[in-house]
């Protein structure tokens, strides 16, 4: 959906990833990420593996300049929180133009991943260990 911002074009798009979500907002501007308020560095704790993730989809592109990433998250831990960032900006950028869809899809950023934590079950310590047997 494309919105205007003070008259500025203004692309959104949501990832989510185990039981993050993120709503992403691409900007033009000049390539800063904002996470929740902060500076997306200081957000992902200066994590280069995370900051790569949020920012891969705008550098296959060579977008990484023209346009400011702001997004608001919540839910998970930081590797899924930053893997749902990144598939809110590949979102983001297929409505920024259609032609962006084919190299996204190639890379692998516009699919979801639907692993998720497997439930508990009764019986066992957590949803697969078993307690300790003992012959004797």
């Amino acid at each position: 959906m494309q919105a205007t911002d003070t008259g500025r074009a203004v692309y959104w798009g949501t990832g989510r990833r185990k039981c993050s979500v993120a709503r992403v907002r691409l900007v033009p501007g000049t390539g800063i990420l904002t996470v929740n308020g902060k500076e997306g560095d200081l957000y992902l704790q200066f994590n280069p593996t995370y900051l790569a993730l949020a920012k891969a989809p705008l550098e296959t592109l060579g977008l990484e300049k023209e346009y400011d990433i702001l997004v608001k998250v919540e839910g998970g831990g930081l590797t899924g929180q930053a893997d749902s960032i990144r598939l809110g900006v590949a979102r983001a950028l297929c409505q920024l133009d259609p032609d962006n869809r084919k190299p996204l899809k190639i890379e692998g950023y516009l699919t979801r991943d639907p692993r998720a934590k497997e439930r508990k079950k009764y019986g066992l310590r957590k949803a697969r260990k078993a307690p300790q047997y003992s012959k004797r």
